[in-house]
């Protein structure tokens, strides 16, 4: 099943005015697109992170992928290490899209989905966690572009109960993540107390201030929070810190898991992780982990040593989102519902044919048809490069739009509380 073209195509999708403690998301997120062609034709595909940085390097690795098996995944993913020994992460991001496009591409050519690829489902629906964020009015896009705001202004604990009350009304989601790091601590805790009297004890909450709190700030959250939290998400941006924070809360006797997508972030640190018990809970995902292969490697790994699981997500669309359900689908220790921002994303940006992946219950049905189970729209595809030509900017920049609408000398800095 030889590879005979590779095409990588970068996109711009509306994104809302979200806050996070790297700023404010601008006006578009970007995205870029890989396609494997067979010689039968065949075409597999893959969403992966944008940006100009990750297109070039997609770009050049084309030379390591034109005229290679799409099975050929394990010496594929060491000729791209190999070719980017100086940015090993970066090798990941690269091998990582393009293992899903291939695995996609295999699933069409043979008849049977991805998750039959990984090693069969042990799960026909996987559970997502409605994301809330504080927000600003607006809806994402520029000029003409301008989308509907469907969720509005969310900036104190009344407007995130608002929004996570119409989270489980269109979505049915019963698991609630905010993301702080955004306003001081206080007020944060004020808004995850709102939740919890509003949804009730039995709604699974969570509260990721990616890194944005000193230990100190971390350990009282902890304490402040316990028995309203199922896990608390990267309160500080170190190992050490998480270790610190999870070692005074056990002398108090308060036993809840602390979480990471920052931390842990490959499979070299978990050993670091499990002997300093700094984590209880990882937050996979196979964008940057090097494919889904290396989640259910991790899946094994993790529930060896105890740790739960759970996916990271950032602004996608039904491509990212196909591909986690399929390798969630097939890790049998997937113990928290995933993260996913698609509810975010407009619908008239979705470039797979059909429209939207339905949410229902908060949970996905995993695809029984071929590969992932959808098919690029070409058109779609094309309005998202088109939007992307338009676009002033070539990656991800939260500080801008921060400055912008927020406050002029605002500086990105983490442990700011």
């Amino acid at each position: 099943m030889k590879i005979v073209e590779m095409r990588v195509t970068p996109i711009a999708i509306a994104d809302p005015p979200l806050l996070n403690v790297a700023g404010l998301h601008a006006p578009y997120a970007l995205r870029n697109v890989i396609e494997l062609v067979s010689e039968d034709g065949i075409v597999g595909a893959a969403e992966a992170h944008g940006g100009e940085r990750l297109r070039s390097a997609l770009e050049e690795a084309k030379a390591d992928v034109i005229g290679r098996s799409a099975w050929d995944l394990a010496r594929l993913a060491e000729v791209i290490e190999q070719r980017f020994t100086a940015a090993p992460r970066e090798a990941l991001r690269v091998s990582g899209a393009i293992e899903v496009a291939a695995l996609d591409l295999v699933g069409k050519a043979i008849g049977v989905p991805v998750a039959e690829l990984l090693g069969g489902r042990v799960r026909d629906e996987v559970p997502f966690s409605a994301y809330l964020f504080y927000k600003l009015a607006g809806g994402g896009g520029e000029g003409d572009d301008q989308r509907e705001d469907r969720y509005g202004e969310a900036l104190d604990p009344a407007g995130m109960v608002r929004q996570a009350q119409a989270f489980i009304a269109d979505y049915g989601f019963e698991s609630i993540k905010l993301k702080g790091g955004v306003f001081p601590p206080d007020q944060e805790i004020a808004a995850i107390r709102a939740l919890h009297e509003a949804l009730g004890p039995g709604t699974p909450l969570r509260i990721d201030p990616n890194g944005g709190w000193t230990t100190e700030t971390s350990i009282r959250v902890g304490r402040d929070l316990n028995g309203i939290l199922e896990y608390l998400e990267d309160p500080t941006n170190t190992m050490a810190g998480m270790s610190a924070t999870r070692g005074a809360l056990l002398a108090d006797g308060n036993a809840m898991p602390l979480a990471t997508n920052m931390v842990v972030t490959a499979f070299d640190h978990i050993h670091e992780a499990v002997l300093t018990d700094a984590v209880q809970v990882i937050l996979a995902d196979h964008h940057y982990w090097g494919g889904l292969r290396a989640i259910t490697q991790l899946g094994r790994l993790a529930q060896t040593h105890g740790i739960g699981l759970s996916m990271h997500s950032n602004s996608h669309l039904g491509l990212s989102l196909l591909a986690m359900v399929h390798v969630a689908a097939a890790t049998p220790h997937l113990t928290y519902a995933s993260d996913t921002h698609y509810p975010w994303q407009d619908a008239s940006d979705e470039i797979i044919e059909g429209g939207r992946v339905p949410i229902v219950d908060g949970k996905i049905a995993v695809p029984t048809c071929p590969g992932l189970g959808a098919n690029l729209d070409q058109d779609a595809l094309a309005r998202g490069r088109e939007r992307y030509d338009r676009c002033p900017y070539r990656e991800r920049d939260d500080r801008t739009p921060m400055r912008e609408r927020v406050d002029p000398n605002w500086e990105f800095k983490l442990a700011r509380w």
